[in-house]
Order: C-alpha cells, then sequence, then structure tokens
C-alpha cells in the first residue's frame, strides 16, 4: 500500500497554490497515477486529487529556498553520488548511468515555449508556439486526421539493439509562476469542421499506445482526449460536443462520449472544455481512448478552428516560482522512468492556468535508452 504524501510538507515546497491546481486537474481523472516532477521523494498525482508516496523535504524550506541552497552547495558538492531505484529498462542505478555516459543513448532535448494569452483555471496547448521546437502543425480534416510522430515535434533518433528509452529528467523555468506543464505524447488529432451540427466519421488511428492488454508498455489505458481550439477563435455561439463518439481500451468501439460544454467565443489555443477540464470525460468504467470514431457539435460556429486530439501522459512539471529553474531530477524526485515510444510526438499542455498571463517555458529534459 502506497501512503498518502505528507499535505502540509507538499504545500510548503509547492505552494499551496500549486498543490491546490494538481489536485483539482486530477479529480475526474480515469488513467494510471502520473508522477510530480521536482518533489524530493516519490509523488505521485492519483485520480480522486490525492497526493501518494514519500516526500523527502517540505519540513523546514521551499523549492525556492532549496533553489538558493542548491546553489550555494553545488560546487562543493559536485562529485557526490545519489541512491535510488531503478527499474524499467535498467537493471539498477549504476546500469542507467552506465547507459546515459554510452554516447547516443542520452538525449537532450532544449525548448523554448512561447505561450499565448489564455484563460484562468483553463488549459492551454503549446502546440501552436514556437520558438523550439517550431510550432506543431495542424492535424487534417476527417475522415484520416493525423497520426503525430517525432517528425511532427522534437526529432530524435529511436534506441536500438531492443532497447527502450524512458524520461529521466526535466529542468524548466517560467516567466509566470503558479503554472504547470504536462509534458505527453500527442497521440493523433483531427480538425472539426465547423458551421455544422452533422456528424462526422473518423477513421484514422494512433501508432502508439494502441494495446488492449492492461499492463502493457504501450496499453491504451491513460489516454486522454481534449478539445483544443485551433489558429481561430470561436464565433460567440453557445454550443456542446455531443454524440462524440471513441472506441476506448477494450477495442470497443462507438463508444458515446459524454457531452462536454462548449465555449462561446473561446480565444486560441485553450481548451475548449469546462474549467479545470484539462481531458474530455469518458464513458463509465473506460479508462482509456484508442481512437476517435466520430465527431459532432450541437450548434453551426460559423467560425473558429477546433481540434479533437489524443495524448498520454508523460510526467506534470510545476513551475512555482517565477524564472526559477525548477529541476524535476527523475532520481531524487518522482523516479518513475516513464516510457518514451519509438516515435513519440512529445508535447506540452499548461494546466489549469492560474491566471490569464502569457507564458513562456524555456528549459529541456533529457532521456536515456536501455
Amino acid at each position: 500500500m502506497i501512503l498518502s504524501t505528507h499535505a502540509q510538507r507538499l504545500e510548503r515546497w509547492l505552494g499551496a497554490e500549486t498543490v491546490e491546481n494538481l489536485s483539482r486537474n486530477m479529480v475526474d481523472w480515469y488513467g494510471p497515477p502520473i508522477p510530480v516532477g521536482g518533489v524530493p521523494g516519490n509523488v505521485w498525482a492519483h485520480k480522486g486529487g490525492d497526493f501518494r508516496g514519500p516526500i523527502a523535504s517540505g519540513q523546514f524550506m521551499s523549492a525556492l529556498d532549496f533553489g538558493i541552497m542548491r546553489g550555494k552547495r553545488i560546487l562543493r558538492n559536485h562529485g557526490r553520488r545519489q541512491r535510488a531505484t531503478a527499474h524499467a529498462g535498467f537493471s539498477s542505478l549504476s546500469d542507467l548511468i552506465s547507459e546515459a555516459t554510452a554516447g547516443a543513448k542520452r538525449r537532450e532535448f532544449p525548448f523554448n515555449k512561447a505561450g499565448s494569452t489564455g484563460a484562468t483555471f483553463i488549459t492551454s496547448s503549446l502546440w501552436r508556439q514556437g520558438n523550439t521546437p517550431p510550432a506543431g502543425a495542424a492535424p487534417a480534416n476527417p475522415a484520416a486526421g493525423t497520426a503525430y510522430t517525432d517528425a511532427d515535434s522534437f526529432p530524435f533518433t529511436n534506441p536500438t539493439g531492443g532497447d527502450t528509452q524512458h524520461f529521466v529528467s526535466a529542468f524548466v523555468s517560467a516567466t509566470v509562476g503558479g503554472n504547470t506543464l504536462l509534458l505527453y505524447d500527442l497521440l493523433f488529432g483531427v480538425n472539426k469542421t465547423m458551421n455544422s451540427t452533422a456528424t462526422e466519421a473518423v477513421t484514422g488511428v494512433p501508432t502508439r499506445y494502441q494495446s488492449t492488454t492492461p499492463g502493457a508498455a504501450d496499453y491504451i489505458g491513460g489516454n486522454f482526449g481534449f478539445i483544443q481550439v485551433g489558429g481561430t477563435a470561436l464565433a460567440a455561439t453557445a454550443h456542446n460536443w455531443t454524440v462524440c463518439q471513441y472506441t476506448d481500451q477494450a477495442g470497443t468501439t462507438g463508444i458515446n462520449l459524454p457531452s462536454v460544454a462548449g465555449n462561446s467565443g473561446a480565444i486560441v489555443d485553450r481548451l475548449d472544455m469546462a474549467t479545470a477540464q484539462w481531458f474530455v470525460p469518458l464513458a463509465a468504467g473506460d479508462n482509456g481512448i484508442k481512437a476517435w470514431t466520430q465527431l459532432q457539435c450541437s450548434a453551426a460556429v460559423a467560425t473558429g478552428v477546433i481540434w479533437f486530439m489524443i495524448g498520454h501522459p508523460i510526467a506534470f512539471l510545476p513551475c512555482p516560482i517565477t524564472n526559477m529553474v525548477c529541476i524535476s531530477d527523475g532520481i531524487n524526485t518522482a523516479f518513475n522512468l516513464a516510457r518514451v515510444f519509438d516515435d513519440a510526438c512529445l508535447a506540452f499542455l499548461e494546466i489549469n492556468k492560474p491566471s490569464t498571463s502569457a507564458t513562456t517555458y524555456t528549459g529541456s529534459f533529457t532521456t536515456v535508452a536501455g
């Protein structure tokens, strides 16, 4: 049994606002737990909004205090070894270190994303934003849509010799504090025809996370859908996304998505969903989307662009302090070594922004193959 995280320590480390935001994000989550980066220990966000796993700090200091202390200690402690328990592709921590120093097995992904103005407690997508990597492309129209790969985002060379690639660490700085990024694998998208109430069939499918076997590395469970405003804001028309259908984690097709309330005049890049929602709800008992099969809007919205997307979460990356590099080292924090599949299209969502301010994120994340 994994014990609940000490709430006061977590709030002292990340700040009460960031913790409350993360908890709110997970209240209705249907997939597996998501690791919370940047928290010493092994803390995971669970469905229902709970946090579980040990936290190794927060008794007396915050992340800001630690950042100051770390800056003073980094020179004299440069060579200090750290301990952790490794799994999922690495036999031990020493094996991970060996693989990380083996040339091409360690991959660095620098990024700089200049976000757009958002809406309070609404999730925004950084998919269309530059500068590094360049802005992502719009998905194709129905019925095919677009199955995204690394050619559409961070390019990387897939591991060879039977190795698998895993998320190890991230370093992120945000120009506005209190934000949280979700690093995820963008699997699929389709451009919904607007100004129409007709149903549209979707036949295209993702190429990753398509196994119907629970426990498999590429199990569909945890695949989440979201509805994003593309490069053109919506006209001021009340609407709902209704009689939309999907194939679930068991491969059952034609399942009706619970009705999702859209937003009249929704601005670009925000999700056209309710406050504090970053994933669409699924039918009772379902925990993942294999593919979209049908799209429909309750009203004809004269102008605007809507994309129906599917993603799979990798890790939450909290940015509680303005312009401070927030470290998710993958060893002293949630050491989950989340799998990054070959050809993954890695992207970011700003989860339920605490303010409308446009935020620029700069940093990098690291994967290791083993």
